[in-house]
């Protein structure tokens, strides 16, 4: 009799780790289904933030005007907040961000603008509007991102 009962603890351990092992596939896969369609809106977001910018350049470089302009963008992506952000070096500019809370070295995505411009600020998902500012800095352009009505620089 006792080597019965071993048996059938046995069988329940297995089934027990085997359940585990499949419980914990299923959610990782769940989370990867949920995260691709995230990446693809932060991805639209930021080509959208990048495309008014090149806008807000061409205007400022052909004019030599100041200018702003108010961009609407979602307070969260899916449930998760994310960040965005316009850097540069001595070479070139781009528009970066992520899902989560903003990291120095950590971004998803990066948009690149054509030309050498200038760049300052900073956009966190869920504070409102964003702002991007335009202007002639000498003869290079500067590009301003920022939250409306805060500074984000």
């Amino acid at each position: 009799m006792p080597s019965i009962a071993m048996t059938h603890f046995y069988t329940f351990v297995a089934l027990t780790a085997i359940s585990t092992v499949l419980i914990c596939s299923f959610s990782s896969y769940a989370s990867t289904v949920r995260t691709v369609p995230e990446i693809e809106n932060l991805k639209n977001i930021l080509d959208h933030v990048a495309a008014k910018g090149n806008e807000l350049l061409t205007l400022v470089t052909t004019t030599n005007s100041t200018t702003h302009l108010i961009v609407q963008l979602p307070s969260t992506i899916g449930n998760r907040e994310y960040w965005i952000r316009v850097r540069n070096d001595s070479s070139k500019a781009w528009l970066e961000g992520a899902l989560g809370q903003i990291r120095n070295g950590e971004t998803a995505y990066r948009v690149f603008f054509p030309q050498k411009i200038s760049t300052s600020g900073y956009y966190l998902g869920g504070y409102g509007p964003a702002i991007l500012k335009c202007y002639m800095n000498g003869s290079v352009p500067q590009l301003n991102l920022s939250l409306l009505g805060g500074n984000g620089q």
